[in-house]
């Protein structure tokens, strides 16, 4: 699909009556609760597909929609100024499942896109979080099959899933800066015995968004679990990796032009001394800052997805799209409270959930730190340091 400004336009008004209809009346009951009931995400889901939004992200040859970087990049930008725990439910299947070969496609890849099946994308362990490299969970080759055990947690989605993509360790390769982990992706049903799936830790952001604890005891998996290549799931994991933090920095922008609106209609109507306090410089300042933060984070993502389009977005384009944004977002979500005063850290107002939520974003898919260390990393690394 391409973005011309009709159709643009036509996609902006798609999602933003989407998100009118379907999500914003329902932020506040699921943040209160903790929970979006079952009954209510299935409505949502099927309510996606009526409105071509489900398995937009994918290519048409498959039966998604075949939206361009850009085109996404507009509705994740829209997706990311409401609930999380409500919008994933308008499913976007992870692109590793254009990995699948052979009977892989009828079993995970198409039913995933027709949102028959739900997937995780299971990486994260308890002793290796930012450290990827660290994963303790094995598989070992038991004839022509694979025998599975290890866990894995922070696992996170809207439902519980019906097959997960676990990256597990193969074996051990000789590099020329020692030994290296030979790490291999992994479909795995639930159901399968020796697979125990359960919901993990709450958090405070994204109230409703689920986390998954995973536990593997001696899961025998055929030949036709493995996802790719034995031996190159962690680079099938940094293909979706990439993409995936710039959509992260997309929807902190989306969150950001949310919360700007607000602090701007409190400050443009709350009085004090007689006149609006956005008039006074020391919250003014705060406006005039979070309109250049969010414009810089905006034009970042653009550059990206340009660079992601013509093949040359680059580990390090990611990380700065990724700290940037979310940091953005954060110094956007604390400045919006102080402006508010105390009713901004009242129940009664939206943007203690928001800034609750945006604290998430400078964790989730890496960490601020590690995303400095992948650009420290390649600005060294032409030196040879």
């Amino acid at each position: 699909m391409t973005t011309d400004s009709h159709e643009t336009e036509l996609l902006l008004t798609t999602v933003r009556a989407f998100m009118e209809a379907e999500i914003l009346g329902h932020e506040e009951t699921v943040d209160r609760t903790g929970s979006v009931p079952e009954e209510l995400g299935r409505q949502i889901e099927t309510r996606a597909k009526e409105a071509g939004l489900y398995s937009a992200n994918m290519p048409e040859r498959v039966g998604g929609g075949g939206l361009s970087m850009k085109a996404m990049s507009l509705i994740e930008r829209e997706y990311g100024k409401t609930s999380h725990a409500l919008h994933s439910w308008i499913g976007r299947p992870t692109e590793l499942l254009l990995a699948c070969e052979g009977d892989q496609i009828d079993n995970y890849l198409m039913p995933a896109v027709r949102g028959e099946k739900r997937e995780l994308f299971a990486l994260t362990e308890p002793e290796a979080g930012s450290d990827a490299m660290g994963m303790k969970s094995n598989a070992r080759r038991d004839g022509a099959d694979w025998i599975l055990n290890g866990s894995k947690h922070f696992i996170s989605g809207p439902c519980m899933p019906d097959f997960a993509i676990v990256f597990a360790v193969t074996g051990v390769d000789e590099t020329k800066r020692g030994p290296r982990k030979r790490i291999t992706a992994f479909l795995v049903d639930v159901g399968t015995p020796g697979f125990d799936i359960r919901e993990g830790n709450k958090s405070v952001s994204y109230r409703g968004y689920k986390t998954f604890q995973l536990a593997f005891n001696d899961v025998r998996l055929g030949p036709g679990q493995v996802l790719g290549e034995e031996g190159k799931g962690f680079e099938l994991a940094g293909q979706w990796l990439g993409m995936g933090r710039v959509w992260v920095g997309t929807c902190c922008c989306g969150k950001a032009e949310r919360i700007i609106g607000l602090a701007t209609e409190w400050a443009a109507s709350r009085k004090q001394f007689g006149q609006p306090i956005g008039q006074f410089q020391a919250t003014g300042f705060k406006l005039a800052d979070m309109a250049i933060g969010l414009r810089t984070a905006d034009l970042l993502v653009a550059d990206a997805v340009t660079r992601a389009e013509e093949g040359r977005l680059t580990d390090a384009d990611v990380s700065m799209v990724k700290v940037y944004c979310s940091e953005m977002l954060n110094r956007v979500a604390d400045d919006a409270v102080q402006i508010f005063g105390g009713m901004g850290l009242m129940e009664e107002l939206p943007i203690q959930r928001l800034w609750r939520d945006s604290r998430l974003e400078r964790i989730w898919d890496g960490t601020s730190e590690i995303q400095r260390h992948i650009i420290t990393r390649s600005i060294l690394r032409p030196y040879g340091a």
